[in-house]
């Protein structure tokens, strides 16, 4: 069978186009509802340009793994300072245009409240950056002391996504604490998209944090996690329910997350819904369905959570 031969004689017409073109100009400024598109603010913050700057962060937080090859003791210092410097240039335009994204205050697109702000938070998320790298060296140690495969301590930095998603977090968190819109959901989902593990930025996750394998995780928004808490793959700390507002709309910012204490380890496939407290000490194993919080030292199985449906309520 022969193929057709299409020829194109200019641009394509067609007298119904028009009609296409206004129900979409229609919905482009109709969404978000209740929100007028805010045309006019060009300068949005880039996809691209975040991911750079993570990078960056990422080779000033471990200079020895992701900084320069050839870099020496004697020259860390000078490396760490130039690109710290170029880093944060990059990261105070972007803060600036999602606060110019968000912004109310008359013209968004020369703001000197938002100026001043972008400027003001990117100082204050630099004098946060020797807590973030000493978080950061308790998970890649949790890593390390967690995982038998891992036969050297650097192993988890240069390999593991579990590590990658938790350093892609904790920077992003940090701009969440501190107000800045749009900016550290991007970060977030940039390692949900290379590594499969989601953590929206205002997760709370103390030190000496493992993700182990990692795919599949998912952190909730107001989940707090306490130190030394393990996490594998395929693990839920998501919501149950959430109230809604007089029109009908989740209620934004309410805790609906599960609290997870020290020393807790969750097998693989766990889903855990609500905010519930999972005790200090407990392990929680693999594919349970948890909707109860559980006293410290306690050890949840499918069995038992099985027989405490089939009892009323009392095994756990």
């Amino acid at each position: 069978m022969k193929a057709v031969k299409m020829k194109s004689d200019g641009p394509f017409r067609w007298e119904g186009l028009s009609d296409v073109v206004d129900a979409l100009v229609t919905a482009t400024v109709e969404f978000p509802r209740g929100r007028r598109r805010p045309f006019g603010r060009r300068a949005l913050p880039s996809r691209e340009v975040l991911e750079k700057v993570v990078a960056d962060l990422r080779a000033i937080l471990f200079p020895a793994y992701f900084g320069p090859s050839d870099l020496s003791e004697d020259g860390v210092r000078y490396y760490i300072g130039h690109r710290l410097d170029a880093v944060l240039g990059e990261l105070q335009e972007q803060v600036r245009r999602g606060l110019l994204f968000a912004c109310t205050h008359g013209d968004a697109t020369q703001c000197i409240t938002c100026e001043r702000a972008a400027g003001e938070v990117t100082r204050a998320f630099a004098l946060r950056l020797p807590a973030i790298r000493e978080l950061l060296g308790t998970d890649a140690q949790a890593a390390y002391e967690g995982d038998p495969a891992a036969t050297i301590p650097d192993e988890p930095v240069f390999c593991y996504p579990g590590l990658t998603a938790v350093t892609h977090h904790r920077v992003a968190h940090e701009l969440y604490a501190l107000g800045v819109p749009l900016i550290p959901r991007i970060i977030s989902e940039l390692a949900h998209a290379e590594t499969g593990i989601d953590i929206h930025p205002g997760a709370r996750i103390g030190g000496s944090f493992f993700i182990d394998h990692g795919t599949g995780v998912v952190i909730g928004e107001t989940s707090v996690i306490g130190e030394r808490v393990r996490l594998y793959q395929g693990v839920t700390l998501g919501a149950r329910s959430f109230p809604m507002d007089e029109h009908g709309r989740p209620v934004k910012g309410w805790p609906r997350h599960p609290v997870v204490e020290d020393d807790v380890t969750i097998y693989a496939g766990a889903t855990i819904l609500g905010r519930i407290t999972i005790g200090r000490g407990s392990s929680i194993g693999g594919n349970v369905w948890l909707t109860r919080g559980v006293p410290p030292g306690s050890h949840v199985s499918q069995a038992q959570v099985r027989d405490d449906l089939f009892d009323g309520g009392s095994g756990i």
